[in-house]
């Protein structure tokens, strides 16, 4: 009984219409609403837009045999070195598969060896 009388007192005492408090508190609820579902759109648009400039950036490469190709060797990256080259000696395309493997020719030691294309 007696927080009842305190919060009466409290609206009286500031001369509080309880109507408009409530039409406040959904006007505000709705602005929130509202800035939520633009943040929501605008974090949409900004992944369709990361995703079609990673798509263009990520295009398959193509190769062609008596091709003169860099191998990019990635097990280097155990090593401490951190300014130690990670490309191979050049090579040379063999044979290309419908796959996506190449088969390349090492210039300096004659080895051919298959190897398979990612993206």
């Amino acid at each position: 009984m007696e927080l009842e009388h305190r919060s009466f007192w409290a609206i009286t005492a500031i001369n509080f219409d309880m109507k408009q408090a409530g039409s406040n508190d959904r006007l505000k609820l709705n602005e929130l609403d509202e800035l939520r579902n633009e943040a929501y759109e605008n974090a949409k648009i900004y992944k369709a837009k990361t995703k079609t400039f990673h798509a263009n950036m990520n295009f398959r490469k193509s190769f062609k045999p008596n091709q003169k190709v860099w191998l990019f060797n990635s097990k280097f990256k155990l090593f401490p070195h951190k300014l130690r080259p990670r490309w191979d000696d050049p090579f040379i395309v063999q044979q290309v598969f419908p796959s996506g493997a190449i088969t390349i020719l090492n210039l300096q030691d004659g080895c051919i060896f298959t190897i398979m294309v990612s993206d």
